[in-house]
C-alpha cells in the first residue's frame, strides 16, 4: 500500500511493515481476513472517541485495509464551494495532532489504517486514503476489455480501467452487494457462536 500517512506521521509502502501484518506471514496465501479483528463497532467507537463539537455527524466505512472516517462540519450559513473547501482545510490543519492520536488508537484496535475526510454543504474532501494494490490474474478476454477502455481513452492504464470497472459494478449492483454483505455478516455471527477447539 502506498500512501502519505498524515494520520501516524509515518510513510508506508514496503511489504510486511506496520502493525498487524505479522499475523499473516508464513501462511500460504499471506494475510488472511480471518486474522483481522472485527470492526462492526467502528462507527460507535469513533462516535464516542471523537471530540464533541468536531462534527454534526460522522460516517465510518470499513474494509480489509482501511477505515474511512468522514465527518460533517457544522454549516455556517450558505457557503460557496471555495469557502467550504477553505473551511475544510482549516479543520484539517487545526485537528491534525488530535486525529493522529485517534488514528493510532484505532489502528491498534482494528489493525487497519485510518483515513480522514470532511464534508460541508456539497463539498467533501478526503485528506488521506489507502491505495491498495490488488493482485489478480486475467485471461486474454478480460485483458482485452481493459485494453479497450484504455484505447478508447476511458482509462489511462489497465489498473485505472480495472478500478473504473469495479466502480461501475458497484454502482449498478449496489442492492445486490448490500444483500451479499448482510448475508456474510450473518455467517460471521454464526461462526463466532460455534464451538471452540
Amino acid at each position: 500500500m502506498n500512501t502519505t500517512d498524515e494520520n501516524t506521521g509515518r510513510g508506508r509502502g514496503r511489504r510486511g511493515e506496520g502493525r498487524g501484518r505479522g499475523e499473516g506471514r508464513g501462511r500460504r496465501g499471506g494475510w488472511q481476513v480471518a486474522d483481522l479483528p472485527g470492526a462492526d463497532d467502528a462507527q460507535d467507537w469513533f462516535a464516542g472517541r471523537l471530540p464533541d463539537g468536531w462534527f454534526d455527524g460522522v460516517e465510518v466505512s470499513v474494509d480489509r485495509e482501511e477505515i474511512v472516517v468522514i465527518g460533517t462540519l457544522t454549516a455556517e450559513g450558505d457557503l460557496s464551494p471555495a469557502e467550504a473547501e477553505g473551511r475544510i482545510g482549516r479543520f484539517r490543519s487545526e485537528t491534525r495532532e488530535q486525529r493522529i492520536e485517534i488514528a493510532i488508537e484505532a489502528e491498534s484496535r482494528y489493525q487497519r489504517k485510518v483515513s480522514w475526510g470532511a464534508s460541508l454543504g456539497g463539498t467533501t474532501a478526503l485528506f488521506t486514503h489507502v491505495a491498495a494494490p490488488v493482485m489478480t490474474r486475467l485471461r486474454q478476454p478480460e485483458r482485452q476489455v481493459l485494453d479497450t477502455l484504455v484505447d478508447a481513452g476511458v482509462a489511462r492504464s489497465r489498473s485505472d480501467a480495472l478500478a473504473w470497472s469495479v466502480r461501475l459494478v458497484g454502482e449498478h449492483a449496489d442492492e445486490w452487494l448490500g444483500q451479499l454483505r448482510d448475508a456474510m455478516s450473518e455467517v460471521d455471527k454464526l461462526r463466532g457462536q460455534g464451538p471452540t477447539l
